[in-house]
Order: C-alpha cells, then structure tokens, then sequence
C-alpha cells in the first residue's frame, strides 16, 4: 500500500485530508466518525471575534443602546454568546474533542484585530489545541483604507499572536490581495507556520420580493479548485510556511491535484456536508487506488511535481498559459436558420 503520509504545521499525519470547520464539528462525536472514517487532523469550528468581545462586555453596550426606540436595531447581529455556548464553551469542546480522538485537533480563531485575541489565542493552547488556525473574513469595503494598511493589520495580528505560543499557526486568507505572492512571503517572515488557501466569503443575494439583502450559502464544488491550485503552485518552494488547500476538495481527483501542486493536505467541508461523514472513506480508497495502479509509492513522491518552482518567472508561464487557452477555445457554431 503506499505511504499517504505527509506532515502539516510540524504535525505528522497518516494522510492529507483534514475536515476544517463546518457546523459538523460541534459534535464530538461527529468527530470521533471523522477519525474512524480516516481523516489525519481536523480543524475545529472557529471563536469568533465578535463573541470574545461581546464577552467584556464591550460590544453589548453598543449593540443594545436605543434599542428600546427601535426592536429591529439589535436584529441585524446574530446571537454572538449563543453562538458556539460563548468563549469558554469553546475552549470546554477543544477539551472534549482532545479526550476523545487520538488525530490532532486544530483551533480556530475568526476576526481581524488584536483585542482579545491574543489572550484566547493562549486559552486554545490551553485547552490542548495542536495548533490554531486564524480565520482572516475581512471585507476591506473602506475605500479610504489602502491595500498596504490591509496587509499591516494582518502582520500586526499575527506578530501579537505568534511569540505568545507554543503550538503552530496556520493563516487562512483570502486570494483578493494585489501581489499574493509578497504578501505571503510576508507572512512568511511574521512566522507563520501554514497558509490556508483561500477562505470562501458568502455573498449576500437580494430579495426583491422583501427588498432585503438575504445570506445566500453555496457549497463549493471542484471547480473552485483551480484559483487553489494555481496559488499553491507558485507558492510551492517560494515560502517555508507549510500549504493547506481549502474550497473545492470534493474527490480522490482533487486530492491528488493539491499534492502535485504542492500542497500539505487537503482541507474537506462541503463534501462532508453532502455526502456525509463517510465520503472520508471513499476518498481515501479511490486515493490508493490511484496511485497502485500508477505505482506511486508515497505522497511526498508527488508533492509539488506540478508547481511552478522550476519555472524562473510565473508570471510569464501563466500568460502563456492564457494565451494557449485562448487560441485553442473553438465557439460553438449554430446552423444558419
């Protein structure tokens, strides 16, 4: 059988495919299915910074003043303390996932400013947490906000956090960055031991019917793969930070791409939200299957056997690449009526 085994922010795994965060992870037991159907690591369900500050206190001044003049002002917020069982619900589900699964158990942080971070940040550690993945959801709607303050505030976080630990730090962040490749070398030099390419943000729809503007959810499929692949791709020995692939990993397929592009693992939700927790196991078999009937002996023969580390300007391999496309794109041609 070949030897799936990788390493992901210095954690040894017995294969690439980690569940990340979903609703599927407040369950312990959930959890307990994932180590039985395969999975090497998983990556909890994230803290929110709202709730660490609607903890002290502070946001909930703000968020209830006037709202005896109006009931609809609080209704825009969702119940942040509900939301998880608050803070130190969290940390008690690290707790029980830790006593419950042999795999390592990532943490979660979402927000962008340093606030309370740092302190629970700590806490996670505490709570047993293997390593802590900073959920970077940023919307840089300010247009008075430049791309280089975007990018301060993400340093700033991480350099407030990182000396504070132990455990290992994965950044999960977007692809809406001016020159990705600087801005991950960046990350690189704060310390950051993982990138996680690309966090998915929702987009609200309109209701016409209501004139509202509705949270619209849409699962990934395969295809958003390919903006993942193309970034791990160019990144793949350009950075020392470990790469984690996440939106568009649905199959045995899609796996093995994120390998050859260059990536740790494979991070899995929208699959398992569709097919169940035991996909993990059909996944896994196609995955050997593959690579025995190509005698592939190990993942790490892959790794990176697609990136672009031997190409000297990516840039230039990516406009060939365009320019490829587009000369060969036949249009589809309609009988004249």
């Amino acid at each position: 059988m070949p030897d799936l085994s990788t390493t992901y922010l210095g954690l040894k795994l017995k294969n690439p495919l980690v569940p990340s965060p979903s609703p599927l992870m407040k369950d312990v037991d959930n959890i307990k299915r994932m180590e039985d159907a395969g999975a090497a690591a998983v990556v909890l369900h994230s803290l929110f910074e709202e709730q660490i500050i609607r903890e002290s206190e502070n946001l909930d001044h703000y968020l209830n003043l006037g709202t005896d003049i109006s009931a609809e002002a609080i209704s825009a917020f969702p119940d942040m303390l509900g939301y998880n069982r608050g803070p130190e619900g969290y940390l008690d589900h690290i707790r029980k996932v830790k006593q419950a699964v042999s795999i390592p158990v990532i943490g979660s942080l979402n927000g962008v400013s340093t606030g309370g971070w740092v302190e629970y940040a700590q806490k996670i550690q505490d709570a047993g947490a293997d390593a802590l993945e900073l959920n970077m959801y940023y919307v840089a709607a300010n247009p008075s906000q430049n791309s280089i303050q975007v990018e301060e505030m993400y340093l700033d976080l991480i350099r407030a956090i990182k000396p504070m630990l132990r455990i290992p730090v994965a950044v999960k962040v977007s692809p809406f960055f001016s020159a990705f490749s600087n801005f991950a070398q960046w990350l690189d030099h704060a310390g950051v031991n993982g990138l996680v390419i690309f966090n998915r943000f929702y987009q609200p729809d309109f209701d016409l019917e209501n004139l509202e503007v509705v949270p619209d959810l849409v699962l990934s499929t395969s295809s958003e793969l390919l903006l993942r692949l193309r970034w791990a791709a160019i990144l793949y020995g350009r950075v020392q930070a470990d790469l984690a692939i996440t939106g568009g990993v649905h199959t045995a397929t899609d796996v093995l791409k994120t390998m050859m592009a260059g990536a740790n693992v494979a991070m899995m939700t929208s699959a398992l939200l569709e097919r169940g927790i035991d996909h993990l196991r059909v996944v896994l078999a196609d995955l050997v299957r593959w690579m025995e009937e190509r005698e592939y002996v190990s993942i790490q023969q892959m790794r990176g056997s697609m990136s672009q580390r031997a190409v000297a300007h990516p840039a230039a391999f990516e406009r060939a690449n365009y320019m490829k496309m587009l000369q060969a794109y036949e249009p589809v041609r309609y009988p004249e009526p």
